[in-house]
């Protein structure tokens, strides 16, 4: 069941919050072992508390759809008590004394906390293969990836582990593991969800956002995380909306915008079928299928790494000398980041205010763009290459390519499911916005993902 159909089914007393939270840790006890999508279980803690979810329940104080749902959150965000790592060995023994905003959302609204996901080290990374915790593997295919960083966010949620975990994503990290595991990843606009108590690592990248099994249900996730927090200086005043969709919303009239430039080059012909497909599905649906040429890509991916190269190795600059417990592909970044003259930090900053007002452009013209999530689908865990178009391309930077610009500009997307490659491993579909368009994009993508994503046989 998705998220708010098991939300309805407490609320007509035909399961407890007790029964769905012991599913939930009977499930991830039987599918860790092969996936190790979640780092730390919190069993005893989550039983009690869907305990005292029922008991609320049953005197008539709902807390809204999250009463009682059991959820996990990626270990990146602070939990009061509970270890929270980052996926570093540098913090491997940290237990805050405070839970970040998110968190304390989430609880406010009645969740249970069932675990901390898993996650690429420090977040700089896309495969979730991590050297301190052990590679996460994807549901799809244990051999292959999960994506990343939120890799175990995704394949909790694939695996049908939880019905939503938490993610974050600085140049891809809750798209990417979406696409790859074939589940909802919403990444909202700047400012949109609060970071405070979220381990950082890119100051003006960061973003906040869930991973589910319905489009629908990360709309419910949205509408509790969403909102204004005077902690984190980012945070957005606009007021928030309501998150979730119809069951069959009408997209009707509405322009969508297909790239002639950039997003359709170099793409699994499998991927690249299957999106033109969404396409053609929307237009049956009424919407407007206008192509457009958008801003230079390739150069906003440019200022986007700059800039994480930049802040990552400013926020970690205090631990480097401890070069033995961090990875060495992570270690590379920050190397290379710390050799980046402050000019090209200050220029790339320039460069990105030109192009998002250069990408405002497009609101004028189009509701919202729809693009492949990555142009591959999810790789062995360990390759480091792929032949796209006839040219060799580093896995990493082809995982990214199509989902890093978002970032800088601040706008909401999605991925959602659009179908399998010929090995059947999940396509993803992303629907960029307008700023703080996302009621919109969701609207959209329930209209092509109506129903619950499928679990893999496992």
């Amino acid at each position: 069941m998705t998220l708010l159909e098991s939300a309805a089914a407490m609320r007509r007393r035909e399961i407890s919050s007790a029964e769905l939270t012991t599913a939930a840790l009977q499930r991830i006890e039987r599918l860790n072992p092969s996936t190790n999508a979640v780092q730390t279980v919190m069993a005893d803690a989550a039983r009690e508390r869907a305990k005292q979810a029922d008991e609320e329940l049953a005197r008539g104080e709902g807390r809204g759809p999250l009463h009682g749902i059991p959820i996990a959150v990626k270990d990146l965000f602070c939990t009061k008590g509970v270890r929270t790592t980052g996926g570093s060995k540098l913090f491997e023994d940290r237990v805050p004394d405070y839970d970040a905003t998110v968190v304390e959302r989430l609880r406010a609204g009645g969740a249970v906390l069932v675990g901390k996901t898993g996650m690429h080290e420090l977040a700089y990374g896309i495969t979730s293969s991590n050297p301190h915790f052990g590679a996460i593997r994807n549901p799809w295919d244990r051999d292959r990836i999960p994506g990343g960083s939120s890799g175990g966010s995704g394949a909790a949620v694939a695996a049908g582990m939880v019905a939503m975990a938490m993610g974050s994503d600085t140049g891809g990290s809750i798209r990417i593991p979406a696409a790859y595991c074939g589940v909802v990843g919403l990444k909202p606009s700047y400012g949109r969800v609060s970071r405070y108590g979220a381990m950082p690592l890119g100051f003006s990248l960061d973003h906040m956002g869930p991973l589910a099994r319905s489009v629908r249900d990360a709309g419910a996730v949205l509408n509790v995380i969403a909102g204004f927090d005077p902690r984190d200086d980012t945070s957005s005043r606009r007021p928030v909306e309501n998150y979730v969709p119809d069951i069959e919303p009408s997209i009707r009239g509405l322009r969508i915008g297909l790239p002639e430039n950039f997003y359709f080059e170099r793409l699994d012909p499998d991927v690249d079928a299957a999106v033109r497909a969404a396409l053609h599905s929307a237009e049956s649906y009424g919407a407007e299928i206008v192509p457009l040429r958008v801003p230079d890509i390739s150069a906003i991916n440019t200022v986007a790494r700059v800039i994480l190269l930049a802040e990552a190795s400013a926020l970690l600059e205090p631990y480097v000398d401890r070069r033995d417990q961090i990875g060495p592909d992570v270690l590379a970044l920050l190397d290379q980041g710390r050799l980046l003259p402050a000019t090209d930090y200050i220029n790339a900053q320039r460069l990105r205010r030109a192009m998002q007002r250069e990408f405002a452009g497009l609101w004028s013209r189009v509701d919202c763009l729809f693009t492949p999530t990555t142009p591959i689908t999810a790789p062995r865990i360990g390759e480091t290459t792929v032949t796209l178009a006839g040219e060799d391309e580093d896995v990493r930077l082809a995982t990214t390519r199509l989902v890093r610009a978002i970032n800088p500009l601040g706008l909401p997307a999605v991925s959602i499911p659009c179908g399998a490659d010929r090995r059947g491993l999940p396509i993803g579909l992303q629907i960029v916005g307008r700023p703080f368009a996302e009621a919109l994009i969701l609207r959209v993508a329930q209209a092509l993902v109506p129903a619950e994503v499928p679990v893999p046989r496992l």
